[in-house]
């Protein structure tokens, strides 16, 4: 993660800032059947690229994720998200083990609110993305989002990141210069999936894609999470590891 200087731009050159430009606002009637409560199907700490293989770093990315890994095995660098109950950033925070809320309010937003942590996503409907001058001095854990729907998919687009977050509980690193690109669909009678591309130059020699899937849970209410306290049971969750 580390302190480097804020650069003045962000480099975004893999998507199309046309891909946003939607000539008529979606309304709840134009909007795909993705929304309600949702529980992930398994959990993977490490995250798993879609194809296959290890995540594709740069010699840099490899460094700063070889500190990451040192750091939170000998205790020199906290995972925040599950010490202080800070947002988990983008795409950890699409891992969670436990339920989460698709919304498609207030007008012109789809809110999404994940049980881990209180987290909060608001994605601005038919918006472009706030220019780079807006964003790098407002950094989010979670970014700046924007979507927009192409047909049964909603496509969302974050770009102003911070660096204090990883990409997977394994210390998977990022800059503040990632840019994601996400579009969720119903892929059967009750799941989602939610396809997310990394584009990040510094870390990764290539973009790349991870792929997570949701089972529709509307017999499920959100609960209080706090950090360190007993919760909801998630042990039927493939992948969590039992106690």
């Amino acid at each position: 993660m580390g302190n480097r200087p804020v650069r003045s731009s962000l480099s975004v050159a893999c998507f199309s800032v046309a891909a946003l430009a939607v000539s008529t606002p979606a309304g709840a009637a134009d909007a795909p059947d993705i929304f309600g409560t949702f529980w992930a199907t398994r959990y993977d700490a490490k995250i798993q690229i879609v194809g296959g293989g290890d995540l594709p770093l740069t010699a840099e990315g490899k460094a700063a994720y070889e500190t990451n890994i040192a750091g939170l095995k000998d205790g020199s660098i906290t995972d925040a998200a599950r010490t202080w109950c800070v947002p988990d950033g983008l795409p950890r925070v699409l891992a969670s083990p436990y339920p989460f809320e698709i919304i498609n309010a207030p007008r012109g937003q789809v809110t999404i609110v994940y049980e881990l942590n209180h987290e909060v996503r608001t994605v601005a409907m038919d918006k472009p993305l706030p220019s780079d001058k807006e964003l790098i001095p407002y950094p989010y854990y979670n970014g700046h989002s924007v979507g927009h729907y192409e047909g049964d998919t909603l496509v969302i687009e974050t770009a102003g990141f911070n660096e204090k977050t990883f990409l997977d509980a394994t210390g998977a690193p990022h800059t503040d210069e990632m840019h994601t690109l996400e579009r969720v669909r119903r892929i059967g009678p009750t799941e989602i999936e939610d396809v997310i591309t990394i584009h990040d130059p510094q870390y990764y020699t290539r973009d790349w894609q991870a792929r997570f899937v949701y089972e529709l849970r509307n017999d499920v209410r959100l609960e209080d999470y706090v950090c360190g306290e007993p919760h909801r049971d998630i042990s039927s969750v493939a992948g969590v590891r039992r106690p």
